[in-house]
Order: structure tokens, then C-alpha cells, then sequence
């Protein structure tokens, strides 16, 4: 569970229903129709830009990065690979059997090491199942992005929707003040969802795709260097490069 996001998305809302309170009613800022335009019209927008199944999908996938994200430190992996490296070593290839690890591509490379699988159909697989998580990730970002877009333009749409309404009723009092919060208000929620949701779960996700470009292939070519049956040293060694150049001569000296 990512507390950061959570608390952002609440502390982003609770600053606004906050002033809210404080300057007025809650009642003054509630309107179906604008929900309706910015919320319907930016879902809408995004369906003809993306596939129905592609747009549940990356919904899914950023909603499930952006609030259960974790960080990975490559020097947890290196360390966990060092350590798969030494077992082998030491007991062979079967002794990969039934060890838990924590990285799901890992894992599965650790399967393949098992079960005898050759080094170029173990880095196909991997790089494939890398390269396929990745483009969700991408996927995921453009739908977000998408919304993030649409949500302050239909707020504007609706602006001029509640402005048009106010204009042609301009004999009638009593339809200025609906048709005005609808012009106001549109704007607001379309500001509101564009930058509380969808732009910082945009940002979480291109995040997510550079540490996990990184982590993955580190995995991958952790996993070569095990099947090839090299030293745990020599693979730790080898490894390294992954890490940021500040880490690298304190994971040295640790280790």
C-alpha cells in the first residue's frame, strides 16, 4: 500500500472542501450536471482515443501501481541473486527448487534454471514477459493522461455551456444562478480530477516504468550469469553497474 498516494489524493480534496467550509456551503459546490459534463465527456473522450478493453485495463494497472507502488532497491535484487547464485554453486541447479523469491520475473527465471531450460530461450522469455509488463505500464500511462487532458477541457466545454444557458435566460432571474454554477463549476471539477488524480498517477507511473525498465533487466541478466554457472562474486560485481554511481562504493564495501 503506497501511504504517499493516499494521503495526497485525501489531503488534495480535504485543503479544498476545507476552504469550502470555511467560506461558504457545501451545497454551493455540488452539481450533477457538471459532474456529468466533465466526468462523462472525459470518459467519453478517452474511449474514442482507446480501446474499451485497453482503457479498463489501464485503469486497472494505474490504479493498482499508483496505490499499491513499491519501491524496489536494485540492491535488494543484486543481493537476492548473489544469493540464488551461491545455492547453485554449491548445490546444483535442482537446489533452486521450492526457494521463495520475492521479484515475479525472477522467479520465473529461477523456474527455468531449474528445469533446465538453455540460456537463449530463458533471456527470450524474460525479455518478452519485461517488454509486455513495460508497454502496460506505457498503456496505462496514456489512458491517465488522456483523462488528465479531457477533464479541464470539458470543464471548459462546460463553462461555456453554463454561460450560453445564462445569456439566453437573461429575462428570467431565477435561471442566472444554475446556469452560472454550471459555468464555474465545470472548471472546477475538471481542474480538480486533472490535477488531485490523473497527472500525479500519470507522473507514478512513468516512475514505475523507469525503475522497472532497470530492475528487470538487471533480473534478466542476473539470471543469465546463473545459468552460465558464474561465481556469486563475479555476478555481484557484474551487477553493480545497475545501481546509481553514489550507491555502488557503499554496496562495495558492505558487501
Amino acid at each position: 500500500m503506497d501511504l504517499g498516494t493516499i494521503i495526497g489524493v485525501i489531503a488534495g480534496f480535504a485543503v479544498v472542501l476545507v476552504a469550502i467550509f470555511i467560506g461558504g456551503d457545501i451545497a454551493q459546490f455540488t452539481d450533477v450536471p457538471s459532474v456529468l459534463i466533465v466526468c462523462g465527456g472525459a470518459t467519453a473522450a478517452t474511449l474514442v482515443r482507446f480501446p474499451l478493453s485497453g482503457v479498463i485495463s489501464a485503469l486497472s494497472t494505474g490504479s493498482k501501481v499508483a496505490f499499491t507502488y513499491k519501491k524496489t532497491d536494485p540492491r535488494d535484487l543484486i543481493e537476492e541473486i548473489t544469493r540464488l547464485a551461491d545455492i547453485v554453486r554449491k548445490s546444483g541447479p535442482l537446489g533452486l527448487e521450492n526457494i521463495a523469491v520475492s521479484d515475479p520475473n525472477l522467479a520465473k527465471g529461477i523456474q527455468y534454471i531449474a528445469d533446465g531450460y538453455d540460456p537463449e530461450f530463458i533471456r527470450d522469455s524474460m525479455e518478452r514477459e519485461r517488454d509486455l509488463y513495460l508497454e502496460r505500464l506505457q498503456v496505462g500511462r496514456k489512458v491517465f493522461k488522456a483523462l488528465g487532458d479531457s477533464a479541464p477541457a470539458f470543464g471548459m466545454i462546460g463553462t461555456l455551456v453554463g454561460l450560453v444557458q445564462m445569456l439566453a435566460t437573461m429575462d428570467d432571474p431565477s435561471t442566472i444562478g444554475p446556469s452560472m454554477a454550471i459555468a464555474l463549476l465545470t472548471t472546477l471539477y475538471g481542474a480538480l480530477i486533472a490535477n488531485v488524480v490523473c497527472l500525479p498517477i500519470v507522473d507514478k507511473l512513468d516512475s514505475k516504468f523507469e525503475m522497472e525498465e532497470v530492475n528487470q533487466t538487471l533480473v534478466i541478466d542476473g539470471v543469465q550469469q546463473i545459468r552460465e554457472n558464474k561465481s556469486p562474486a563475479l555476478i555481484r560485481d557484474m551487477l553493480i553497474a545497475y545501481m546509481p554511481e553514489k550507491a555502488r562504493a557503499d554496496f562495495q564495501e558492505a558487501a
